[in-house]
């Protein structure tokens, strides 16, 4: 950690984030998307959660960076685990790399102050970077970041006429999260799947309702399973805000009810219904060290890596 932040280079400022930035936010991340990935994949509506989260200070927790009235990077900083872990977005256009260095020290320097604010003794801070990114990897490494773990973003085509909505297997009924109990049974759902899941977080039903943004939900594309003699046993998330594609967010399976094809049947009934809403194609991520299968899985139903994404690390003490 940097204790007096770099100066940044001529010509260029910093200052926090407002909401209504969000617009021109949104076109940096686009743009640099197309350098990374070939296409714009920001949705506003994502943006804007993340933004509005109600456990974000944007006084404090983020920073745009312009050189002169032109908008090159951009950073935010959130605490999930109300402890040592930290997690941060970053990105910066090519040419403004150089002075991503100030915006570096100023974010590791507000990490190590939210653990410390937490008690914890270090913090542990954790970005996402594509595999190919336009940050300079070099400069990152040279800061005492490393790569720790790397999640496949995966997409496949649909058609109405090959992607029929599937029957459920036998004992098995669908349902979507149009009640409240059912939204909470979701979470709950969630919540105990990915228990044993890397960098998996507790979130309490209202932290994860901020998390997905749920004021713009659109919970008819939330789906549970039930399964007869266990009960309500998988869930699967899906939203359809994206440009390019559907997306699915999560797909939990209980741990007691895997092995019976509740996963792939999710998986083809969010293809369906997403054929027949008129979607060409949809996507999803997925850690490539799951223990659980899910990456096979995905494979096994026609889904090819798009592009690859790195959670990069970074541990600072905090100063007694």
């Amino acid at each position: 950690m940097t204790t007096h932040p770099t100066p940044p280079p001529p010509g260029t400022t910093v200052r926090p984030v407002k909401l209504d930035d969000a617009e021109a936010v949104c076109a940096l991340l686009n743009e640099i998307d197309v350098l990374e990935i070939g296409r714009p994949d920001t949705s506003l509506t994502e943006l804007e959660a993340d933004l509005k989260h109600p456990e974000v200070n944007l006084e404090r927790d983020s920073w745009l960076l312009f050189d002169g009235d032109r908008l090159v990077g951009y950073g935010l900083l959130w605490d999930d685990s109300g402890h040592e872990r930290i997690d941060m977005d970053q990105y910066t256009l090519p040419d403004w790399q150089r002075a991503s260095s100030h915006l570096f020290d100023l974010m590791e320097s507000r990490a190590v102050e939210r653990a410390a604010l937490n008690g914890a003794s270090r913090a542990v801070v954790h970005m996402h970077l594509n595999s190919k990114p336009t940050t300079d990897v070099d400069a990152l490494r040279g800061r005492g970041w490393h790569p720790v773990r790397r999640y496949n973003v995966l997409t496949r085509p649909l058609s109405a006429t090959a992607d029929p909505v599937p029957a459920p297997p036998p004992g098995v009924t669908l349902r979507a999260c149009a009640a409240e109990e059912d939204r909470r049974r979701a979470h709950a759902l969630l919540q105990a799947s990915f228990a044993d899941h890397f960098d998996f977080q507790p979130r309490t039903y209202g932290q994860w309702l901020d998390d997905i943004g749920a004021d713009l939900a659109d919970w008819s594309l939330v789906w549970i399973a039930h399964v007869d003699g266990i009960g309500d046993a998988a869930v699967v998330r899906t939203h359809d805000n994206r440009a390019s594609s559907g997306w699915i967010g999560n797909l939990g399976v209980l741990r007691e009810a895997r092995g019976r094809g509740l996963g792939g049947h999710l998986l083809r009934h969010s293809f369906g219904h997403y054929a027949a809403m008129g979607r060409d194609r949809i996507g999803l991520g997925v850690d490539t060290d799951n223990s659980s299968g899910a990456l096979a899985l995905y494979e096994g139903h026609g889904m090819t890596l798009d592009f690859a994404v790195d959670t990069w690390e970074l541990t600072l003490p905090v100063a007694s």
